[in-house]
């Protein structure tokens, strides 16, 4: 279970690097291409936007696929999509494959998900799906570095790095994950297949899912500019707080997975949105220092993470059965907090300034756990009602 674990890992770390390099090559975008830097902004708004509209259709269409069939075709379009990047002769190509390689990720990254869940015993759920997961963590400590790296010489590299990584993830796929559990006999149709979306309890987690990772995105996208005072636009100070932010994000993964297994998904939910919140609070003032710019770069991402595994989780507890559509959702929701905290951290700069712009995301966190210790608090009592005790059944639902 280990080796299949990983190698679904490495399909999500080449998904993440993806993701999130982007941002970092947009200078080189916009000098071959003779666009702004602006208008190549909009090449990650457009990603996270296709993949978070993709995300829940892909999963609906696809319920039937066999699950090693669907992962293989959905890293095989990933793939050949930024292959087409890299080759990719004006603009409006590249922004076509974003989307396409958008799509690929959408069906791959819940479907990883779902398998995980599916090939793990329940105690140990949380840690397989932290395990996959944390690919997506280790791309920000170790793939968005390395990409970004070659994009200084040329951006087209980092598209073929991230289609390297897509061919060895197909291939480790195609030659080890086989005999992976079968949909469900006599798959549920359509209708029968989006009927969790009227469910309220999966409309306040992607809500949940949502503001949370508004919040946490919104200080991490304008990073540099919070703890300038810390670096005084030393690039080597940032870079150190970058790593430091990389590695936390690898372990808050890790450590969630354990924490939900262990506490349950509500105790992580409630007390890792508690501790992002305190260090976005804190920002203003941890930002003054390296040293306490370093406290940040720990604090948030290990709490924002360990939160990011006890989401889907949670999402995916609440129907078992539709595990594929529920987390597609909660991927969704997650790529729309991310397109949407460009523009929500650049309102807060420009109405609180510089300094004091993190104090949204602390209010944007509290929004968080207030939407996870109502809701989960009701699901809890559901789920007891439901098995006609008082059972604390609900605490790892």
């Amino acid at each position: 279970m280990r080796l299949r674990l990983l190698l679904l890992a490495l399909g999500t770390f080449a998904v993440g690097t993806d993701s999130m390099v982007m941002a970092g090559i947009l200078d080189g975008i916009a000098g071959d291409l003779g666009v702004s830097v602006p208008a190549a902004g909009q090449l990650v708004s457009v990603f996270a936007l296709s993949y978070a509209l993709l995300a829940p259709v892909l999963a609906t269409l696809t319920a039937r696929w066999d699950r090693r069939r669907l992962l293989l075709t959905a890293m095989g379009v990933f793939t050949v999509a930024n292959a087409l990047s890299a080759l990719a002769p004006d603009y409006g190509t590249l922004l076509a494959t974003r989307v396409l390689a958008a799509a690929g990720a959408a069906a791959y990254t819940p479907t990883a998900s779902a398998v995980a869940t599916a090939l793990a015993p329940p105690e140990r759920r949380g840690r397989a799906l932290a395990t996959v997961l944390g690919g997506m963590t280790v791309a920000t400590a170790l793939g968005v570095p390395v990409g970004a790296y070659l994009g200084s010489e040329d951006w087209r590299l980092t598209m073929w790095l991230v289609a390297a990584l897509g061919v060895l993830a197909f291939a480790g796929l195609a030659l080890l994950m086989r005999g992976l559990p079968a949909p469900t006999a006599g798959a549920p149709g359509l209708r029968e297949r989006l009927a969790p979306l009227r469910d309220r309890r999966v409309l306040a987690g992607a809500a949940t899912t949502l503001t949370f990772f508004l919040a946490f995105n919104s200080v991490y996208i304008y990073l540099a500019t919070a703890v300038r005072p810390a670096t005084d636009g030393d690039q080597g100070r940032l870079s150190l707080i970058l790593l430091a932010t990389g590695i936390a994000s690898v372990a808050g993964s890790w450590l969630g997975g354990r924490l939900v297994d262990r506490l349950g998904v509500r105790t992580v939910l409630l007390a890792g949105s508690v501790a992002a919140g305190l260090a976005f609070a804190a920002l203003p003032w941890l930002s003054r220092s390296l040293p306490g710019a370093l406290v940040y770069a720990v604090t948030a991402p290990l709490a924002g993470w360990a939160v990011g595994v006890a989401l889907p989780h949670r999402m995916a507890s609440i129907a078992p059965a539709n595990a594929p559509l529920l987390i597609s959702l909660n991927s969704s929701a997650l790529y729309l907090g991310i397109a949407s905290a460009g523009a929500v951290g650049s309102g807060a700069m420009a109405a609180f300034g510089e300094r004091w712009f993190p104090l949204v995301s602390a209010g944007l966190a509290a929004v968080a756990w207030g939407l996870s210790f109502t809701t989960t608090a009701r699901v809890r009592a559901e789920h007891a009602v439901a098995r006609g005790d008082g059972a604390q059944v609900g605490a790892r639902a």
